[in-house]
């Protein structure tokens, strides 16, 4: 007669496969906040790691990118845990999640901190498999998925979200999720814009002689310069409505093209040196309006 033998646990499985040698070779030196010893489960069911624990190269980038991300991002969240009693967290076009699903983790396991996150998607295909992840990993009670747009999203809470992210929102997604935390009066905003073409394609069609003509009709270099314009335009924008706000590379560029980080920190209401700025720029640059200028014209 067989007997039957109860299949390892996970975590004991990535315990056994995650010997102080592997580890070096993924982390090198780095301090990383998410491990696959410290979160093997969560990692698991984010798909980054294989059913005997190990990590597979293409794996290895995304794990390596979230974990410095969210190095990036972690001391902001540590700020608004010494601040406020219970967190409020809107993550914007959240996709897949992955930056989700480590903050959920990092509350419960490391900072013990009482929190809710909502992830708001037009995708109703991933924010059902976001809400079933949830729950697998008992999550259910401070994170929750649900799928809107940005344009028309009601925030019903009590309290105003003290953080509002948006990784990799295409286009004008990024203004959507900008304008939402800006009349929120978020504590904290973080956008990565991705794949912004607005700018490119009004350049594009633009019939006056202009200096910047040479950069209008030339696609590939109207695209990749419009994109840099586009966030120059938000951040002078943001910068006007009280937000202290710096960008940085996240990922190296040999990596991605999709690697700026735009972090904003609520210090006041209004600074008239960047509305001037934004006024001088958007000028110079052929006047023409981007979403975030229109969506912040109509204040609430």
């Amino acid at each position: 007669m067989e007997i039957y033998k109860k299949p390892p646990d996970f975590k004991e499985v990535a315990n056994k496969w995650w010997t102080q040698d592997r580890l070096k070779k993924i982390m090198g030196d780095k301090n990383y906040t998410i491990t696959p010893l410290n979160a093997p489960l969560l990692l698991r069911s984010l798909g980054l790691l294989n059913s005997d624990a190990s990590i597979s190269p293409d794996n290895l980038k995304k794990f390596i990118q979230i974990n410095h991300m969210f190095n990036l991002l972690e001391p902001h969240f540590e700020d608004l845990v010494k601040r406020h009693k219970k967190v409020c967290i809107l993550d914007a076009g959240c996709g897949k999640s992955y930056l989700t699903f480590l903050l959920a983790w990092c509350f419960i396991e490391k900072w013990k901190h009482p929190v809710e996150i909502i992830g708001v998607d037009t995708n109703t295909k991933i924010i059902k498999s976001c809400n079933e992840k949830a729950e697998k990993l008992g999550y259910s009670s401070i994170l929750k998925f649900e799928s809107a747009s940005m344009l028309t999203y009601k925030w019903d809470k009590e309290t105003r979200p003290n953080a509002v992210v948006a990784l990799h929102a295409c286009d004008t997604a990024t203004d959507m999720a900008l304008s939402f935390a800006i009349k929120q009066k978020a504590d904290f905003i973080a956008v990565a814009p991705c794949c912004q073409a607005e700018l490119a394609r009004k350049w594009k069609d633009s019939e006056t002689s202009h200096p910047m003509s040479p950069v209008f009709h030339t696609p590939q270099v109207r695209r990749e310069i419009a994109a840099h314009f586009t966030d120059a335009l938000r951040i002078c924008l943001v910068r006007s409505k009280g937000y202290e706000v710096t960008a940085t590379e996240f990922v190296p560029s040999a990596h991605t093209p999709k690697n700026r980080l735009i972090t904003c920190i609520r210090r006041g209401n209004h600074l008239e040196s960047a509305e001037k700025e934004f006024v001088s720029l958007k000028e110079h640059i052929g006047g023409n309006v981007i979403t975030l200028e229109e969506l912040l014209l109509n204040e609430i």
